[in-house]
């Protein structure tokens, strides 16, 4: 039998790209290119550049949501983790999305797009008070960075395997140009971006899954080959922890489920930018709901290739190298079963995802620093043209902060638990912030501070401890950013309660259209009777239970 090596090794020499895989990527590069110069006339104000005017239909907004989510978390990382945990994978996709999608559209959308707040920041100042609106901006532009070197350094690294490319030229390709796509037409030139990012990710991973399941004899011969019964259900085994995971479904449940799911896709300015791009509320409320579908069914594209690489190369993940590693997991099941042509296509999707969540990101960043940093505590008085031209000196900065990101991300043995380390530091305390703002009047500014900011010391004290000190284990990677999350959650939520019954609350005057409780709420006119948020929410909620029924 063949070791890991040597079959890895002629994985990559049959990956040797044509110049018809090259002609495709490089089309792919000059199409984006020209989306920016097409829209760089329209970039005349802040608002322009920064919130593309809030003038975009929502099928554009819809699918640009999920697009800059389709990033090396999820191409890669999803493919990895596959191989690495089997389909309870799709855990992330399901319940560790779709609630939190819908309720973001129904109960989120109405407060972010009715108070006018250019970002979450600009939110929690208004509920709150500057100071957790400066804590929240300035973690928020870590965590954007950081995750934009993961996808800077996912390119590179698949691209280093397979085209050969040295891992520094790669990262500085990459970085050059999003930077000039960015810079040519702003935030809207990477929404629309995000739209083809999103059909070109589809075509490239959807003739994987066909490819490969006809050649392991279709999900009945896929399973018989990997010959791990629990790689292939999602609840079947969570009674306890003996399963892929290593976390009983509480863990799963209240973990993924609430705390990481929600304070991703309720709080992380990176997505609710793209629904706040949207041409008016009713296509704000839309964005999400459009996006839930394709998520509903993106387990087939990304993580069943995961699973057939694996009765391939069984071995992969378990010797050292990252030629060796589990992220490695889709690049080789395209290496493996891609002819020339369909290759070239195979990695302009994977391309077109690393830019797709680099360029989300970069687009959050230079938001956020120029209306919540750089306004806020620097020049609160300056023209409109002095904040569009910041807007784009940063994500100059931005892209080059990046570059050093990907180095970091570099020194990770896994993109997933990297970024699910963020998240569970980042996002999970900010869910308690935003939860008891809506729904609790009584919570006050400083209860709002203290909790958030004892929250993410409880994370990262607690992740650092793990990683470091090896004083305690939560289980599995995954199994502990989710118990890690809901910790961190709870030290947020309890904190902020006790320290807003001993500090003064905000007059009910100031709460109008921030509390839940006191917000009026307008019924959002729609003659087209399938465009109603809870029509779509609710078709989308009904799938979402069949198919984790059938995959049980």
């Amino acid at each position: 039998m063949f070791t890991l090596n040597v079959i890895t090794a002629a994985v990559i020499a049959n990956a040797n790209a044509t110049w018809v895989d090259y002609l495709i990527i490089a089309v792919y590069f000059l199409v984006t290119l020209g989306i920016g110069f097409a829209l760089r006339r329209r970039m005349k104000s802040s608002e322009d550049f920064l919130l593309s005017g809030r003038s975009l239909p929502s099928w554009v907004t819809g699918l640009a949501f999920v697009g800059a989510n389709l990033g090396a978390l999820e191409i890669l990382g999803m493919g990895a983790n596959a191989a690495q945990y089997g389909f309870m994978q799709a855990h992330f996709y399901w319940i560790g999305a779709i609630p939190a999608m819908l309720f973001v559209a129904i109960f989120m959308m109405p407060f972010y797009y009715g108070s006018k707040a250019h970002s979450v920041p600009g939110f929690l100042k208004l509920r709150y008070n500057e100071a957790t609106r400066g804590f929240n901006a300035i973690s928020f532009a870590v965590l954007t960075l950081l995750t934009s070197g993961i996808n800077m350094y996912a390119a590179a690294l698949v691209f280093n395997v397979l085209l050969g490319r040295s891992l520094n030229t790669c990262i500085w390709v990459a970085a050059i140009f999003i930077m000039v796509y960015i810079l040519l037409g702003g935030l809207t030139s990477s929404i629309y971006n995000e739209t083809l990012q999103f059909f070109l990710i589809v075509a490239g991973l959807l003739p994987l899954t066909i490819i490969g399941l006809i050649s392991v004899g279709g999900w009945a011969g896929l399973q018989a080959k990997v010959n791990n019964p629990a790689f292939f259900h999602l609840w079947a085994n969570t009674a306890t922890n003996n399963n892929p995971f290593g976390v009983n479904f509480i863990g799963i449940v209240l973990g993924l489920g609430f705390v990481l799911s929600f304070g991703y896709w309720c709080t992380d300015f990176l997505v609710v930018q793209r629904a706040l791009a949207a041409e008016d509320e009713a296509a704000a409320e839309r964005t999400p709901l459009i996006a839930a579908f394709p998520k509903l069914f993106f387990p087939f594209l990304a993580i069943i290739p995961g699973l057939i690489i694996i009765s391939v190369l069984p071995d992969l993940g378990h010797s050292a190298g990252f030629r060796n590693s589990y992220n490695m997991a889709i690049p080789y099941a395209m290496a493996h079963y891609f002819p020339t042509g369909i290759l070239g296509l195979g990695l302009t999707a994977l391309l077109a995802s690393f830019m797709s969540g680099m360029a989300g990101n970069v687009t959050a960043f230079n938001t956020v620093w120029t209306y919540d940093i750089y306004r806020a505590y620097f020049k609160k008085d300056a023209s409109d043209n002095h904040y569009l031209q910041m807007g784009r000196v940063v994500t100059v900065v931005g892209i080059l902060l990046s570059v050093g990101t990907a180095y970091i991300a570099a020194s990770f043995t896994s993109i997933m638990d990297y970024v699910q380390a963020l998240f569970s530091i980042f996002n999970a305390p900010l869910l308690a912030t935003f939860l008891l703002g809506m729904f609790w009047k009584r919570s006050t500014p400083w209860g709002g501070f203290v909790g958030l900011l004892l929250g993410t010391i409880c994370s990262i004290s607690l992740w650092i401890m793990e990683q470091y000190m090896h004083l305690f284990s939560l289980g599995s990677s995954e199994g502990s950013s989710m118990w890690r999350s809901l910790i961190a959650w709870g030290v947020c939520f309890v904190f902020t309660i006790i320290v807003s019954l001993f500090t003064k609350p905000k007059p009910d005057a100031e709460l109008k259209g921030l509390v839940y409780s006191m917000t009026p709420k307008p019924a959002v006119v729609e003659t087209v009777w399938y465009k109603r948020p809870l029509v779509l929410a609710g078709v989308a909620l009904g799938i979402f239970v069949v198919l984790n029924i059938i995959f049980f």
